[in-house]
């Protein structure tokens, strides 16, 4: 992207009220966002849900003068950006219909062929949850996924601690410009971050920061992952809408599970009971669901490290191993247990994701 798109790019995602789906939506009828605002006011009208008052708009030259002070903020802040069409913006954010029209970065991301996987919660995170979430990162760390989340008190900067702790990637979406860090705490870890990943936004060095912004960066945060984990949540909250926004996007969500009587637990509870989240009790359930996307190699590291085995399951889990697909009856014969007793450890190692049945009493490593 050159300069001159770039700033057209950047005026037409000034304007007031046009959102960026309509953005999108006239770059693709008018080929590039330069012919947008060279086009004339009855040709613009000729499209659904432009108007009147947003036609006078894009007429408007402050929006272009504006995308030259950004722009020159970008270029002495070392500010990277990401134009929809192109390559380099995010897989997953293309197939979202709100996706920004420009998203601005800091950092080194590289989201090339990586698993990413988002996580979030509340701000108010127990010790409980602080710790299932750093054993989560632990368990994950041998799939090399990228960690995004919000940058927030609480389950967010958990996440993010434990991510750049098990030399993982970590995104921060933020909810303003990178002019500005926001909770100011934070700053602390920003060096870290941006070594280990870096921070997206679409918000610019001129917006003022407001907490609406937040629903509008959780998007972001559900756009650009394959998967979304709520790890404790109230009943009401931003990671619950951000969990819907994941929802509505066709992408897997996870919530964990905790007792009725917590508060931060409940959130959590209505999504599983809803279906709207699978349950997530440890790293092994979030591969089980994800597994037809693994590599081979990441199997391999998945049954290592995720699930043990007492003698017994390990040994159906040789010899299926060794053997490949086995009826019940072979598996009972060949590895010397009553067959009732053969079924009982199968069931328990398909629940642990290690195995699944197929069509014929036959059984195979997941």
């Amino acid at each position: 992207m050159n300069s001159e798109d770039l700033l057209y790019a950047l005026a037409l995602q000034h304007i007031p009220n046009l959102g960026d789906t309509t953005a999108k939506k006239l770059i693709r009828h008018f080929g590039k966002a330069e012919q947008v605002f060279r086009e004339k006011k009855s040709s613009l009208l000729k499209l659904d849900g432009i108007g009147q008052i947003r036609i006078q708009e894009i007429h408007d030259s402050s929006h272009l003068k504006a995308a030259e002070e950004e722009i020159k903020f970008m270029e002495s802040h070392h500010i990277n950006h990401y134009f929809f069409q192109e390559k380099e913006y995010p897989e997953k954010l293309k197939h979202c219909l709100d996706g920004p029209v420009l998203l601005f970065s800091k950092g080194r991301i590289d989201l090339h062929k990586k698993k990413i996987i988002s996580i979030v919660g509340t701000r108010q995170i127990s010790a409980h949850g602080m710790s299932f979430c750093e054993k989560l990162l632990e368990d994950l760390a041998p799939l090399d996924p990228v960690i995004v989340s919000g940058f927030a008190y609480g389950v967010d900067i958990t996440a993010q601690k434990a991510a750049v702790k098990n030399s993982l990637q970590t995104i921060g979406c933020l909810a303003h410009g990178l002019n500005q860090i926001y909770p100011k705490v934070h700053k602390k870890y920003v060096k870290e971050i941006e070594e280990n990943g870096g921070f997206f936004t679409d918000f610019w060095s001129t917006d003022k920061f407001d907490r609406n912004n937040f629903l509008k960066r959780n998007r972001i945060i559900a756009g650009l992952s394959e998967a979304t984990i709520v790890i404790e949540s109230a009943e009401r909250g931003g990671s619950l809408v951000t969990a819907d926004i994941a929802v509505s996007y066709d992408r897997e969500v996870f919530a964990v599970p905790g007792r009725p009587a917590d508060k931060f637990s409940s959130g959590c509870n209505n999504l599983i009971k809803s279906q709207r989240a699978h349950v997530l009790t440890s790293a092994a359930d979030l591969v089980y669901i994800l597994n037809c996307e693994l590599e081979e190699k990441e199997r391999s590291v998945q049954k290592q490290l995720f699930v043990q085995l007492d003698g017994e399951e390990q040994i159906l889990y040789d010899f299926l191993s060794s053997r490949g697909k086995s009826e019940l009856d072979i598996l009972a014969l060949n590895c010397q247990f009553p067959t009732f007793k053969t079924a009982s450890l199968l069931l328990n190692m398909e629940l642990k994701g290690v195995i699944r049945p197929l069509p014929g009493k036959l059984f195979e490593i997941v």
